[in-house]
């Protein structure tokens, strides 16, 4: 199964064939458009389904599932965490929960804003959280601002759900440490000279296997659709061909 995450920048519908052209089976996106200015997208690509949240028709997140893969969303959406969007995620014999990330300023509460969010999410969704579950998207954090929260921070968050046997796949994978990360995911307003790793895919234990693998999109190709490169990941589940 490959999923990609991919925070679009708005405008997906003019952007859609770089993505498309990587055949993902899930496709996990945020700042894009509603499903009425998708409808043409999901027609051409063959998506079997879609589900879509937000509040701005031009600005909200998205799942979209190819090859038989189905989403529904979760009953106990916690409309205070409206952009930590829970997803039941079925293929035949797997399944797992989705969360679909998109870490948010809050108007009143600096302590729900951003990373925050995540933090005074997890309690509520403790019990998805210890059956197979995959955490991903634009997080908005990262352990080198660690010291702006006292309580709620990126490492807290990592410390958490850790108990929950959930793991970063980069840092995993790469053997990386949180805050020293040597592969950007985001250049702020595209400037090269500006980067940040604040996207993430954490992950259950048991949904992955010896060939799990993640790779960040390139600066050269992807900054010039988005400010955030796609993470792509490929062999999550039990070692089954979906693709035709």
């Amino acid at each position: 199964m490959r999923i990609i995450s991919w925070n679009c920048n708005m405008a997906f519908r003019k952007k859609y064939h770089a993505i498309m052209e990587l055949r993902p089976d899930l496709l996990v996106l945020q700042e894009c458009e509603n499903k009425d200015k998708l409808s043409k997208i999901l027609e051409v690509t063959n998506a079997n389904c879609c589900y879509w949240h937000g509040n701005n028709p031009n600005k909200g997140i998205a799942v979209l599932a190819f090859n038989g893969l189905q989403v529904k969303l979760i009953k106990n959406h916690n409309l205070e965490f409206e952009y930590i969007l829970p997803l039941k995620v079925c293929f035949g014999n797997i399944k797992f929960n989705l969360f679909n990330i998109w870490a948010m300023p809050h108007l009143t509460s600096n302590a729900q804003s951003y990373v925050g969010q995540i933090w005074n999410a997890l309690p509520h969704y403790e019990k998805l959280l210890k059956s197979p579950s995959i955490l991903i998207g634009d997080f908005n954090s990262n352990a080198i601002w660690d010291k702006s929260r006292r309580m709620g921070n990126h490492s807290h968050v990592v410390s958490k759900l850790f108990e929950y046997k959930i793991q970063s796949l980069y840092h995993d994978l790469y053997l990386m440490e949180h805050g020293k990360e040597a592969n950007p995911t985001f250049y702020l307003y595209k400037n090269i000279n500006k980067p940040y790793h604040m996207d993430y895919c954490f992950a259950s234990k048991k949904l992955l296997n010896p060939n799990t693998s993640l790779e960040i999109g390139g600066y050269e190709i992807w900054s010039k659709l988005s400010d955030h490169m796609p993470l792509i990941i490929d062999h999550i589940g039990p070692e089954i061909s979906i693709n035709p």
